[in-house]
């Protein structure tokens, strides 16, 4: 049960659950908060097979998500920061559960993605958008190294040459290039798109819950890719540098302060 003041609103609908990011005033963007409720939510469906199709969308007809509070972004690689960084964080646990959730999952771009908020719709089965969205990944204009599993989602999706094109520009891409890109799977007039979602949310919670599942069980283990035990501690060790860079300091002050980013890469 939720209320318009709760940071993820969640409406059922027979076999369909619709995930609403609830933060209009923050562009939908994501906090620990949210994400955890979002994990909790899926884990708890997860139980059973009452839901199978999930929609996740944000409120109101601006974004999806404008990505990761960047003011909730710690700037020291502590010790407690690198043990949570070896296991997973609030946004890592969230994907994961859409990744894993035993049905399909759907995110209805109603508006931009960008950060968290684009990788979250790359979690997805499905994304569907709205045709004046936009979507972009911009860690390097923040100093970021982007965690392997975010890179390794974009490469399964929209293969190599393409997740090099988005992390190496940090560009913020229209619909048209996002469809190209293979970002998204369906563009259409926002007058269509949440009927467009149901109706397919629809036809698939309409399919055999088995044939469902074990679908999407053997896609994800064909999808599965994995480092060894020394080349994830070496991408774990560059990750940690760049929590403690004077990049990202730089980075996030340029962000709040709208103008560009001055990096000595260090």
């Amino acid at each position: 049960m939720t209320n318009d003041n709760d940071v993820l609103l969640i409406e059922r609908k027979e076999n369909i659950s619709t995930l609403t990011i609830n933060r209009p005033d923050k562009r939908n963007s994501l906090t620990p908060e949210v994400l955890m409720l979002m994990h909790q939510e899926l884990t708890e469906y997860a139980k059973g097979d009452d839901v199978r199709a999930v929609i996740i969308r944000g409120i109101g007809d601006v974004a999806f998500s404008s990505g990761y509070d960047i003011r909730a972004i710690p700037t020291k690689a502590n010790p407690e920061l690198e043990e949570r960084m070896r296991g997973q964080n609030p946004l890592e646990l969230a994907q994961e559960s859409i990744v894993n959730y035993p049905y399909p999952v759907i995110a209805m771009l109603n508006g931009y993605a960008f950060g968290g908020g684009c990788e979250l719709a790359i979690s997805c089965d499905i994304r569907i958008g709205a045709d004046d969205i936009r979507m972009g990944m911009p860690p390097a204009r923040l100093g970021l190294i982007y965690s392997v599993n975010g890179l390794m989602r974009f490469i399964r999706v929209v293969g190599w040459a393409r997740t090099k094109e988005i992390f190496f520009t940090g560009r913020y891409y229209d619909a048209e290039r996002v469809k190209e890109l293979g970002m998204v799977d369906y563009i259409l007039p926002r007058s269509e798109l949440q009927h467009f979602t149901y109706e397919l949310a629809n036809e698939i919670a309409g399919n055999s819950p088995l044939s469902l599942k074990g679908t999407k069980r053997i896609l994800n283990m064909i999808a599965k890719q994995s480092l060894n035990e020394q080349d994830q501690k070496e991408a774990n060790k560059l990750i940690g540098e760049s929590f403690a860079s004077d990049d990202l300091k730089e980075g996030q002050m340029a962000f709040l302060q709208k103008r560009q980013a001055v990096f000595k890469g260090k």
